[in-house]
């Protein structure tokens, strides 16, 4: 199957696409390992590098040297002995975008939603060793009995997206907003504003919003949480991803002049207390370093360059982009809608790299390839690398626990009431 390292590699000695078209690498560093970036204070190489990560974020301590210069061969075969021995005690999830070196070794493999309820559907695990990124460890531990112990393999697999919204920014927002509408609830009894959070945020804020009425939604559910919180609340604060929120919003009907965005670095997010009276979702300023990416002049190129072309893109993607392609939706509604195709297609797919890759090395009867013609996958998801697997699972059969992620009690307590709201909220069929 094909991987990000190997497409690097073919990028490198052919200097063409999977489509064909001219490509390249976004940094030449993707070809270097993981663990030579561990300890420093970035999101690595990818999409996310000129990103600005916070002084706090976790850094990941020495992976031992037998991990990293073990072969690819040696360490595929030391997470599966370790993986027979642990049996099910041992859980590994794993998310669409990780490289697949790692989903072959996970025994469950989904979006945040898909992932969020398997931590919840594994009691016999004694572990969860979580292939994604902090944040969706910190949802598992939050999901998962309290005996259970949640593992991230590489701490500095984080997100600079959820790292665009912290709590202190988003406590000040909420006292602004607060004094701006007051507290009262109208005639309908609906509260003046509504707290949503993308699950692509810190327990903290998903505990912010448990403690506001607020909700947690994922790209699967978007527009049913948006809809909940609609019955709730006059307006809707929505949290930290702008494009998801506005896409969502726009396709519920909601007018793009109701939905003013909020820079958290300028009072009253840069607006006048009337321009905020009637809005309807306030934005947030952040966004996916991936899906920026993606561009409506490439899903033009790739119409002009295959007649018939089906275009799929996530939502986090910009509006525009949206709204060019014939279709948006979660990792899981790109997979399957190439898994329903029943006829050879050709997919332009705006989404993660790694995703793209193994779609098209899964439906070879279809036509598969990324609109972004440059390789720059996920940087923080790209951290999860076999040598890190390999070490957390041997040191569990040595009955050692590394990288544990733990969200403290009080936080976890608010947090999972806007979980369980948003596991509620079933995505539209």
């Amino acid at each position: 199957m094909t991987s990000v390292d190997t497409t690097i590699r073919l990028i490198r000695t052919t200097g063409r696409d999977a489509a064909g078209r001219p490509a390249e690498a976004c940094s030449p560093a993707l070809a270097r390992a993981p663990w030579e970036f561990d300890g420093v204070l970035q999101y690595g190489p990818g999409s996310s590098m000129g990103d600005v990560i916070p002084a706090g974020a976790p850094r990941q301590g020495a992976l031992p040297e037998e991990y990293r210069t073990a072969s690819a061969e040696e360490l595929h075969a030391r997470i599966r002995a370790a993986k027979r021995t642990l049996g099910d005690r041992v859980v590994i999830l794993g998310h669409f975008y990780q490289r697949d070196e790692i989903v072959q070794h996970a025994d469950f493999l989904g979006d945040s939603f898909q992932l969020a309820n398997a931590a919840q559907t594994v009691p016999d695990a004694e572990a969860i060793v979580f292939c994604g990124v902090h944040f969706m460890a910190e949802t598992a531990d939050i999901l998962a009995r309290p005996e259970q112990r949640v593992i991230l393999p590489n701490l500095a697999a984080g997100c600079s997206m959820a790292d665009m919204a912290d709590a202190d920014s988003v406590e000040e927002c909420w006292e602004q907003l607060e004094a701006l509408y007051g507290t009262e609830s109208d005639a309908a009894g609906r509260v003046p504003v509504i707290p949503v959070t993308y699950m692509n945020s810190s327990a903290a804020l998903k505990a912010f919003c448990g403690r506001h009425g607020g909700i947690v939604c994922t790209s699967s559910n978007a527009e049913t949480v948006l809809e909940w919180a609609f019955e709730r609340g006059q307006r809707v604060l929505f949290f930290p991803d702008q494009h998801l929120g506005r896409n969502t919003a726009k396709k519920l009907g909601v007018p793009l002049e109701r939905m003013p965005m909020w820079d958290p670095r300028r009072p009253l997010g840069g607006h006048a207390g009337d321009a905020l009276l009637d809005a309807r979702v306030i934005l947030w300023h952040g966004f996916c370093s991936v899906h920026k990416r993606f561009t409506v002049a490439q899903i033009e190129q790739a119409r002009a360059e295959h007649p018939g072309v089906r275009v799929i893109v996530h939502p986090e993607c910009p509006m525009a982009v949206v709204d060019a392609a014939d279709e948006a939706g979660s990792t899981d509604h790109i997979r399957r809608a190439v898994a329903a195709a029943s006829e050879p297609t050709t997919f332009a797919i705006g989404t993660e790299i790694n995703m793209v890759n193994r779609l098209a090395a899964e439906f070879p009867q279809h036509e598969i390839f990324c609109l972004d013609p440059v390789v720059c996958p996920c940087s923080t998801m790209y951290r999860i690398h076999p040598g890190y697997l390999a070490w957390v699972l041997e040191a569990l059969v040595r009955g050692e626990t590394p990288n544990v992620i733990a969200v403290p009690d009080a936080v976890a307590a608010e947090a999972r009431i806007a979980l369980e709201r948003m596991l509620d909220a079933k995505p539209r069929a």
